[in-house]
Formats: structure tokens, C-alpha cells, sequence
């Protein structure tokens, strides 16, 4: 029995520590979460509020559009009013005028608005609806007509107080017992009382607005500010009571500079509106006063009119639920906990499988990747909620899909990237790192042909290349130049000249037409093969080999006839003297130190196209090089891989070629693999997705879908940027159609996306000797190719062919004008991004949270085009390498 148990203890045992981390994370992150949103205790309500200014539209209503609330739904707000207050402040009657008997069912004291404006037909209407409820429901004890009117300047002092007194006439004739009689006036903000204190004649009581954040004044001073202009009123009018129509504070909206100029500014914001509405109701003070408080539920229609404030004034949010207590704790969100435990049940299954599968890592790796995963999980879940959270137009919810989508692309780039950074700094042991192996005796050693396909290349360089593999150290093998499609006889003639004169072992075939760019060649490579030949090796044009290339990778093919490819990696020589071919080196390093590893662990190599050697018979197996693709190396190794053949990845340099000579030339090649990448994934996504059956893994096929995400990521940056360009000219020229993003979404995106972009350097300072200048130029180089990349995805996924654009590996000459012509793209977006979050700022001013986190945003958007800028500066000069980084920096020692 013991002995059946004991192989289980190890599964035991990794599943409990699977679980307990599982619980750890979760739990951290719901104490974040709860620490996060808490913003204290204040004093609370002390007893009945006296009032609530009440309009009834919910979320999806609005008077502008002519849809109004029901009466069920009138009697259900009333309800829960009841358990605050008795006391409602109307603005009209005709929009719904089912308020007034269920208003009188429930007992409630009613000041109602009669809203009066420069529509006089509209104003008519409401004033004799209004009196007929007047005479028909005598809790009805206030009659306000008209609000805010003066200050919109929709009508004169004078035109207001014929209308009051119309109506403080015509209730006096239908009321003759004064104790019954309703009182009469008009509410404005407090300054426009006392700029016009002969309205005081016309009215019953004063009756006040007093919201503080319109004037732009901070909330800790807000209520002392508030009673300050109470007593100036009070003391203005001493004769007639004076009533507060509404007070209170904005939970979300613009920032608001002080009307008096300075620095002091006032914030709309859960936690503000908490901390004023609470203190005005707890305040001694407020016992003695008759006020409304401003306002009972929010209005989401009123942001057409209003602006982003307008529909954030309640107590309770368009969906009747309370923003924040009235008493006890105060929250930023009071659906944080329906939050955190759908995040919770959401993640709990992710974070368990990635501790449980993620064991060969050590245990801060581990918790490294699950936060990650469950921070990415959370930011998705608030972009989720933010209609729920926010009253957003149609537009909005554009912007609100746009964002949330390109917050999930980042997501998937962000973990995939961390799963790499994860791997290469917190893995215990690698299980699959394999090195140069001792040379086999000659009788043993197979029989190799190696390609070598060139196109309107330097003769001095493929000179070079063919010396150093005639001079290899290796018994049996043969070099196949192929040169086609070349039709300059200056470029071809001396390379068959010089392969004439190295005998037998070389041979040398010039096509001047011939079809499917470098894969063409290489297939007639492969017709010409010597019958003897069990491996093929292909190098590019520009490599010079090492002469132990053969044969300390060669013997890799006789330890398991599984294996296709041997891959080693891809060097530069002749860079040092070059800032930017330093750059170029130090951009390609990374992959080779750290993507190809961490892809090497699972058999899920991509092959390129030079120093690799490919056993034959594989080779021919699978049709040879694919025609139609220009990334035809890539494309063969995921179909030996697909046919369940291994790929091993050497790390030690048994060559090195020549760097890109220009950023134009960089950017073709890069063009070209984007390009190619997505022929690759359209033609093989069924076999990856296992709609056509293959050998491949679930490790492998994760891989080849996610190991292009980073290139996926750079076409929505374009997407992204153009759509953030729209979107900021809508807000400049459209500013009711287009809004500024909410800060819930905006801040995690831009957080994400500076954290992405931290990983790369933090790789390759751990995992390459080099210096910080190194690491910054190749990140500039990386980041300064996104735009191209983004060009060859979009493009590779709209077409079908493309074409095959070799490498330039020497000096080009430039005219007067042509440094611009490879960034004209790049310069323009730069342009048009800086300009206009220039222009926003200047019409909005700098001081909303929103404004500053979409200019942040679209900093960032033009760091790749930036960065472009400056690769094409570096590039231009013939020689820029610092001081300090001169030739005397050592080359990249080789990795086993």
C-alpha cells in the first residue's frame, strides 16, 4: 500500500503548493483592492436630510430625446428617498407629471420647479400645469419658477419678475387662505441674487445655489466658502428666508480652475463629493438651515448639456444604487467587493494552472507570472464595468471598445512577454541546452552541401563567405553558390570567376530569370545536390564561417534521427566602428540570448535562414523551400516541426555577417519578416488552431501564435495612434460627440504600456555583456521599427504575395532630401500626434486628470516614431559611436 501511495506524494505535493500560491496571490489582491478603494470615516448624517433636489431620468432616458421615466419607476425613487428624507425639490411638471400624486401618496413636502426659459410656448405650459397641481395637492408648499434662467441669460430681470409675479398673482385669486397658499420664487446661484437684489421683490423666499466646484475652489475649504456666501446672502436679505436649492459636489467631471485665478482648483471625485456632502450634513450649522441637497440620482443625459460633471451630481448613480455612504466607511467604488470576487473566480483557475505548471520555476517566478496574470485580469474586468460605472453616448462606447481591445492586445503582449522574462530569470534548469559536440571520425562524418544563394550582392563579400567555407575543418561536404535574377555581369562574373579556380568542391550557377526569390534558388540548390549529401547547410551572403562549423554541429544528427534542424545563431562582425551598426547587433542579440531559449525549451525554434543545416531527406520529405513565401526559413521549420521533427538551437557563433548598412535597409528586412510572419500564420493557422491534424504540441503552438503577438502589438500601436489622432482632433473640433477617455481605463493602458516596455532592457542588462548605452541603442532600434512592422502585418494580412527586397549590406548614397525619405511616415505621425495634444491642451487647459492621462498616452504613441527619428540621425552619420563605446568593446562571447 505504502509503495502505491509514495509516486503520488510528488503529484500531492505539487498541488498543494499549486493551491496555497493560488490563495496567496488571490487573497493580495483583494487586500490591494480593498486598501485601495477605502478612503476613510468622516461624521456622517446625524438624522433626517432635509431635502433632495429630484429629477426622475434614469440611464437610458432623457427629456432631450423626448423619453421619460414611468410612473413605477417615479414611485420606486420616491421609496427610497422616503428613507432619507420627506422634503423633494422638482424642476418641472409636463416632463413627469405622475411625481405629484405619488409624491402626495407618500406624504412628501414638494418645492416645484416650473421650468420656465426663452421657449415662452414651453413656459406657458409649465406655469398652468403647475398651478393646476398647486390647487390640486396641498403638499405642494413651494413654487420655484425657472432655475438658473438669469444665469444662462435666456431672459431678463425683468422678464423673471413678471413671471413671478403672474404667479404669485394668480395663487393668491385660486388661494385666498395664505396658510394654504404656496410661496413663490426663482433659484439662482447666490452671486446673481446679490448682483440683482431687486429680484427680491417679486419673491416669497431666496432661494440659493451653492456649489462651490463650478467656482473652482478646493474641497478643503469648500464648505467654510459655501457658508461664507450663505451669510453674505442671509445678510443681504434679511427680510426673507433664505433657502439652499442645491448644495453638493460632483462625484466625476473636469477639473475646475479657481474662478479668481492661482493655483487652487477644484476635483470632481468620489472621495470629494463623500467628504463635502457628508460634511455640510454633519456640520452644526446645517441643523438651522433649509436646504436641497444637489442632487438625489444622477442624470446621465445631462452631459449633452452640462458637460462630464453634469451627470455626476447624485447621491445614488443612474442605476439607484448609493456612490458612497452617508454614514460609516467611505469607498472610491461601492461595487469593488461584485469586482474583486468576479476577478477573484475569474483568475483563481488561470493562477492555479500556471503554479502548477510553472513548477521547474522557483517560487518568485511563479508569483512574478500570476500577478501579472491577475492584474491583467482585473484591468479587463474594469473595462468591462465602465459602462456600468460611467454614463457613456454612443461615441463613448467606440472609444470604450477601441480601449478595451487595444487593452487586451497589450495584455496578451505583456504576458507573453512576461511568461519570456519569467523563464529566462527565474527558471531552475533548462531541460533542453544543447551545445557544440566533439567532431565524429571522418568515416563517420556525413556528406553536407551547403547553399548559398546570392542577388545583386558585393563580389568582395561573397567572395569572403565562399573562402570560409572552402577552409572549413570538415572531411566531406561540397558549396553550392546559386546566383539569381542578378543582371549586372559585374556583380556575377568574378564570383564564378573565383569559384572556377577552387575545384571540384565548389560549383557555381548564375540564373539571370528566375522565379520564387530565394527559395526558388535554394530548391535548384537542392536539385544540384550531390546524390552523397544526408545534410544540407545554408548560409547568407555576407557570413564568414567558422572553420568548425560542420563539425561540432554535424554529430547533433546522429545522436537522434528525429532531428531536422540544427540552428546556431546569427552574429555580426565589422560593427564596432558604427553607433548605429551597433544598434543593428546589439537589436538582433536579444532574440538570439533570449527569445530563441526560451523557444528552444519546447522544440518550438523558427528557423532562419542562415547557419542552419537541415538533414535532407526531411527536407525533400516536406517539399522542400516554400515558393510563395518570402520568409521561407521560418515557414520550412514549422512544418518539419508539424510533421513532430526536432529543431535544436546551439547557442555558440560558428559565423558572423554583416549588419544592415542603413535604417532604410533595416526597415525592408524587418518588412520583409513581418510580411512573411503573417503569410506563415494564415497558411499554417490550421494546423495551429488543430482544425488539420499535425504533431504539434500545445507548448508549440502556443509559441508560433503568440511569439508574433509582439508584431500583432505594433500594427495596433498604428491602428491605435490613428485612431488616437481622430479621436483627439473629435475632442478639439466635436467636443459633445467626442470625450476624453475615463481615467479608470486610460491609466491602466498607459501603465501597461510603459511596464511592456520596461521588460525588454531589464532582459537584456541580465542576460547580455553589454554596457547600458548598448542596451538603450538596440531598444531605440526595436522600438524605431514598430511602425515598419506594423506596415508588413497589416500588409501581409491584406495580401497575398509579396515581394522579396533584399538586405543592403553596404553604404548607399544620399542626396540632399533623402535623409527624410525613410521616416516621412514616422516624421509625420510625429507631427500630427505632438500637434495635436498641443492643441487639446491649449483648448482645455492642463489641469483634468483625463486631460493629462490622454496627452501622456499620446507621448507615448510617439516614442516609436521618435525613436525612428533618431535611428535614421544615427544611421546618417558615418561614424557616431560614443567615446566610451568605442571598437574596444569585446564581441559577443558565445553562449553554451
Amino acid at each position: 500500500m505504502l509503495r502505491s501511495v509514495t509516486p503520488l506524494l510528488p503529484l500531492l505535493r505539487r498541488t498543494l503548493t499549486a493551491l496555497l500560491l493560488t490563495v496567496l496571490v488571490l487573497t493580495a489582491f483583494w487586500q490591494a483592492w480593498a486598501w485601495h478603494v477605502r478612503l476613510g470615516t468622516e461624521p456622517g448624517v446625524a438624522g433626517e436630510i432635509n431635502g433632495f433636489a429630484y429629477t426622475p431620468f434614469r440611464r437610458d432616458q432623457s427629456p432631450l430625446e423626448k423619453r421619460y421615466p414611468s410612473p413605477e419607476q417615479i414611485a420606486q425613487d420616491l421609496d427610497l428617498l422616503a428613507l432619507y428624507t420627506k422634503r423633494i425639490r422638482t424642476y418641472g411638471v409636463t416632463d413627469a407629471p405622475a411625481i405629484y400624486p405619488l409624491a402626495h401618496q407618500r406624504k412628501f413636502e414638494v418645492a416645484m420647479g416650473l421650468w420656465v426659459s426663452a421657449d415662452q410656448a414651453l413656459s406657458e405650459r409649465e406655469i398652468a400645469a403647475g398651478l393646476e397641481m398647486a390647487e390640486r395637492y396641498d403638499n405642494i408648499t413651494r413654487i420655484v419658477v425657472g432655475n438658473e434662467a438669469l444665469l444662462r441669460k435666456e431672459m431678463t430681470v425683468a422678464e423673471m419678475a413678471a413671471y413671478l409675479d403672474r404667479v404669485r398673482d394668480e395663487l393668491r385669486r385660486r388661494f385666498p387662505d395664505k396658510n394654504r397658499r404656496p410661496l413663490v420664487s426663482t433659484a439662482e446661484p447666490w452671486h446673481v441674487w446679490l448682483k440683482n437684489p431687486e429680484l427680491a421683490d417679486h419673491v416669497d423666499f431666496v432661494m440659493i445655489h451653492l456649489l462651490p466646484y463650478h467656482e473652482g475652489i478646493d474641497v478643503a475649504r469648500a464648505l467654510d466658502y459655501a457658508f461664507g456666501r450663505l451669510e453674505e446672502v442671509q445678510k443681504r436679505f434679511p427680510k426673507l428666508p433664505v433657502v439652499i436649492g442645491e448644495i453638493g459636489w460632483p462625484s466625476r467631471g473636469e477639473v475646475m480652475p479657481n474662478l479668481l485665478g492661482g493655483d487652487e482648483r477644484a476635483e470632481a471625485s468620489i472621495e470629494n463629493a463623500a467628504h463635502f456632502v457628508r460634511g455640510f450634513l454633519s456640520d452644526p450649522r446645517s441643523l438651522f438651515l433649509d436646504y436641497y441637497i444637489m442632487e438625489a440620482f444622477d442624470q446621465p443625459w445631462k452631459v449633452a448639456v452640462e458637460g462630464w460633471a453634469g451627470a455626476h451630481w447624485g447621491v445614488f448613480d443612474a442605476d439607484r444604487q448609493p456612490k458612497y455612504s452617508l454614514d460609516g466607511l467611505i469607498v472610491r467604488d461601492v461595487r469593488w467587493q461584485e469586482k474583486a470576487k468576479l476577478a477573484t473566480f475569474i483568475g483563481a483557475p488561470l493562477l492555479f494552472a500556471l503554479a502548477f505548471a510553472l513548477a521547474s520555476w522557483n517560487l518568485l517566478g511563479r508569483l512574478w507570472l500570476m500577478g501579472l496574470t491577475q492584474l491583467c485580469v482585473i484591468v479587463l474586468l474594469i473595462g468591462v464595468y465602465l459602462p456600468k460605472d460611467y454614463y457613456l453616448s454612443r461615441g463613448d462606447l467606440v472609444g470604450l471598445i477601441f480601449l478595451i481591445l487595444a487593452t487586451l492586445m497589450t495584455a496578451a503582449v505583456l504576458l507573453s512577454h512576461g511568461f519570456e522574462f519569467g523563464e529566462v530569470l527565474f527558471k531552475r534548469q533548462w531541460r533542453r541546452r544543447f551545445t557544440p559536440l566533439p567532431p565524429v571520425p571522418p568515416e563517420k562524418a556525413p556528406f553536407v552541401s551547403v547553399h548559398l544563394a546570392c542577388y545583386n550582392e558585393p563580389p568582395e563579400m561573397v567572395i569572403a563567405t565562399i573562402d570560409s567555407l572552402v577552409a572549413m575543418d570538415y572531411p566531406h561536404f561540397e558549396v553550392i553558390v546559386v546566383d539569381n535574377n542578378t543582371t549586372d555581369e559585374a556583380l556575377w562574373k568574378p564570383v564564378e570567376a573565383h569559384c572556377a579556380q577552387l575545384g571540384d568542391r565548389v560549383k557555381f550557377f548564375h540564373l539571370p530569370k528566375w522565379p520564387g526569390f530565394k527559395a526558388g534558388a535554394l530548391n535548384f540548390a537542392l536539385r544540384q545536390t550531390d546524390p552523397r549529401a544526408e545534410v544540407v547547410g545554408v548560409v547568407d551572403a555576407d557570413y564568414v564561417v567558422e572553420r568548425d562549423w560542420l563539425a561540432r554541429l554535424i554529430p547533433h544528427f546522429l545522436e537522434s534521427p528525429l532531428v531536422a534542424v540544427v540552428q546556431a545563431p546569427q552574429a555580426h562582425r565589422e560593427y564596432e566602428h558604427s553607433f548605429f551598426q551597433r544598434m543593428c547587433n546589439w537589436e538582433f542579440e536579444g532574440f538570439f540570448r533570449i527569445g530563441m531559449h526560451h523557444r528552444n525549451e519546447r522544440n518550438a525554434l523558427i528557423q532562419h535562414g542562415t547557419m542552419t543545416l537541415i538533414r535532407r531527406p526531411m527536407l525533400e520529405a516536406v517539399g522542400g523551400w516554400s515558393e510563395w513565401c518570402i520568409c521561407e526559413d521560418t515557414e520550412l521549420g514549422l512544418r518539419l516541426l508539424e510533421r513532430g521533427y526536432e529543431i535544436r538551437y546551439v547557442d555558440h557563433i560558428f559565423g558572423r555577417g554583416l549588419t544592415p548598412s542603413d535604417f532604410a535597409a533595416i526597415k525592408s528586412q524587418r518588412f520583409r519578416w513581418a510580411f512573411g510572419a503573417m503569410q506563415i500564420l494564415k497558411a499554417h493557422m490550421p494546423y495551429l488552431l488543430g482544425k488539420k491534424p499535425s504533431q504539434l504540441t500545445f507548448a508549440q503552438r502556443y509559441h508560433f501564435l503568440t511569439g508574433w503577438f509582439a508584431w500583432f502589438g505594433d500594427a495596433l500601436h498604428l491602428i491605435f495612434a490613428m485612431g488616437s489622432l481622430f479621436w483627439t482632433l473629435g475632442m478639439i473640433y466635436a467636443p459633445k460627440t467626442f470625450t476624453l477617455p475615463v481615467a479608470t481605463l486610460a491609466a491602466p493602458v498607459l501603465g501597461f504600456m510603459a511596464f511592456k516596455s520596461a521588460l525588454g532592457p531589464i532582459l537584456y542588462r541580465r542576460t547580455m555583456q553589454t554596457k547600458w548605452i548598448d542596451i538603450l541603442g538596440a531598444s531605440i532600434l526595436s522600438v524605431g521599427l514598430s511602425h515598419t512592422i506594423a506596415r508588413g502585418v497589416l500588409a501581409g494580412l491584406t495580401h497575398k504575395k509579396g515581394t522579396f527586397v533584399r538586405t543592403p549590406k553596404g553604404w548607399r548614397a544620399k542626396g540632399t532630401f533623402a535623409f527624410f525619405g525613410p521616416i516621412r511616415e514616422e516624421l509625420g505621425m510625429l507631427i500630427a500626434i505632438t500637434a495635436s495634444g498641443a492643441l487639446l491642451v491649449a483648448q482645455r487647459g492642463w489641469l483634468s486628470l483625463e486631460i493629462q492621462l490622454w496627452v501622456a498616452i499620446l507621448a507615448l504613441q510617439t516614442i516609436p516614431y521618435l525613436a525612428a527619428v533618431l535611428c535614421q540621425i544615427f544611421a546618417y552619420l558615418p561614424d557616431n559611436t560614443p567615446p566610451e563605446t568605442a571598437a574596444s568593446t569585446p564581441s559577443p562571447a558565445p553562449h553554451s
